[in-house]
């Protein structure tokens, strides 16, 4: 199974041509800039347009119309054949993918959560899960901000990580320096941050793309 993986678009998803073919086109969260919700539809709108046979969608803390208007968004991605996932779990193909939009806190955003409300939510990640999404990264991987020079991933994403014995990927984005040129590859993971894009939010940076061997 291919993914595709992209994040961070924040509204600037018209400028991105020619996505990779693949199996699953994931989105990990900001598809928005404003938050408003007619960015919201038409940002939908252009991701059930990908040629992909299946398209993931979690939101992330640019999002406010998954926030304010949560019924409508989600009815709006159900017409649309967006598979849209708030902790929440999906089987494609037999795998398991499940997405959260939470981040740590940060300024007055949307899907901010305090350390115990991350614990919470990781706490609804089944254990059988192959393909994590979340919108910010797990402490220590892809979540390096060399102007504040610290780390700002989530340790209660690291620590969810550690106990799924059927984790095969986890895919990230809202650390735009995160951004890794690939993946990279930890005791049998495939860790990848897809913000799309760059920390002057020019959305230049290429799909992250992982291939996932099911096994039959």
């Amino acid at each position: 199974m291919r993914l595709v993986c992209i994040s961070d678009t924040h509204s600037l998803h018209e400028e991105i041509k020619d996505l990779p073919a693949g199996d699953v086109l994931i989105h990990a969260g900001d598809c928005t800039g404003s938050g408003t919700l007619r960015r919201g539809f038409e940002f939908v709108d252009w991701f059930a347009a990908q040629k992909h046979q299946h398209r993931i969608l979690i939101a992330g803390n640019h999002d406010f119309c998954f926030a304010d208007y949560s019924a409508w968004m989600r009815e709006h991605c159900e017409k649309q054949g967006v598979i849209y996932l708030e902790d929440e779990s999906t089987v494609i193909d037999e795998i398991k993918f499940h997405g959260s939009p939470w981040t740590p806190i940060f300024r007055d955003m949307a899907f901010n959560a305090s350390s115990a409300l991350m614990g919470e939510k990781m706490a609804l990640v089944p254990e059988d899960t192959n393909v994590l999404i979340t919108h910010g990264p797990a402490l220590g991987i892809f979540d390096w901000i060399p102007d504040l020079g610290e780390r700002v991933g989530s340790f209660e994403i690291a620590t969810i990580i550690d106990r799924l014995p059927e984790l095969k990927a986890h895919i990230c984005g809202h650390i735009h320096e995160g951004y890794g040129f690939g993946i990279r590859e930890r005791d049998g993971i495939k860790f990848a941050n897809a913000s799309t894009c760059t920390e002057r939010y020019k959305p230049t940076n290429p799909p992250i793309i992982i291939d996932l061997h099911v096994e039959s």
